[in-house]
């Protein structure tokens, strides 16, 4: 099981916690779950999910918290956050803006990985955390990054024009760091949700959370599998006519007259 979450928040820390969401609606997230899940469906899951990151995030230490969000704050946002609109543009641009809206050491976090625990940002949000390091580091397993924290926010060019949603998207982003001369430390890999597949896994990975309730409650859906797709014949559909013999009955076809 996981562990308990406190009821009121950590006591404070050097370090600001970002994590940026989306308002679960049914259409606007998660829509690589839909199908084997329903949009409906694919939103509670969302919920779910953004539900135990934040209960995850207000149990860490931190000297802000903050949702920077795409639409409007729910029954499911705890006490003990600011809420910041997200700006227009790109997801690089996105995070870069909620980044030099802060000051001090800032780390940011995403939805998808309910299963987040304070264990797995203790060593970034420590003491020590800071020490002899410029920026933390959180890959995903599908090439993204779940985490990314850094000393100095304000540096927008770390971010802006890396190109995301893509399998080397967290492979370009932590280049972009060390080119910049920075010093960075590595997160544990986590898996994202996008898929049912994915959804599976995780709610595995997070027994007792409110995304594996979730699921378990929605019953394990996996996609249909995909019918084989019919290799065309190699014959052409048509066979071109044979020329008329000549009326003499040898084999070679009649000219056609001009």
């Amino acid at each position: 099981m996981s562990a308990a979450v406190p009821s009121g928040p950590a006591p404070g820390g050097p370090t600001t916690l970002l994590v940026i969401a989306k308002e679960p609606l049914p259409g606007r997230v998660k829509t690589r779950l839909t199908p084997p899940y329903a949009p409906a469906e694919a939103a509670l899951l969302a919920e779910a999910a953004l539900t135990d990151t934040l209960r995850a995030v207000r149990a860490m230490p931190a000297r802000r918290r903050v949702l920077v969000l795409d639409g409007r704050p729910g029954p499911w946002l705890p006490p003990g956050f600011e809420v910041l609109p997200q700006c227009a543009g790109g997801l690089d641009e996105r995070l870069a803006a909620a980044f030099a809206a802060c000051t001090g050491p800032t780390l940011l976090v995403g939805m998808d990985t309910p299963q987040l625990t304070p264990g797995l940002l203790a060593p970034a949000l420590g003491p020590a955390g800071w020490q002899g390091c410029d920026a933390w580091f959180g890959p995903a397993a599908d090439g993204g990054f779940w985490a990314l924290g850094l000393a100095e926010p304000w540096q927008p060019g770390l971010l802006r024009g890396v190109p995301m949603s893509t399998a080397t998207t967290g492979a370009e982003q932590r280049r972009r760091l060390v080119a910049a001369g920075l010093r960075v430390r590595d997160l544990p890999e986590l898996l994202d949700v996008d898929t049912a597949a994915d959804a599976l896994r995780v709610a595995e990975a997070a027994p007792g959370s409110r995304f594996a309730a979730a699921v378990e409650r929605l019953g394990r859906r996996v996609p249909a599998p995909r019918e084989p797709v019919q290799e065309p014949s190699r014959e052409p559909s048509w066979k071109p006519a044979r020329a008329p013999l000549s009326p003499g009955g040898g084999g070679r076809p009649c000219r056609r007259a001009n």
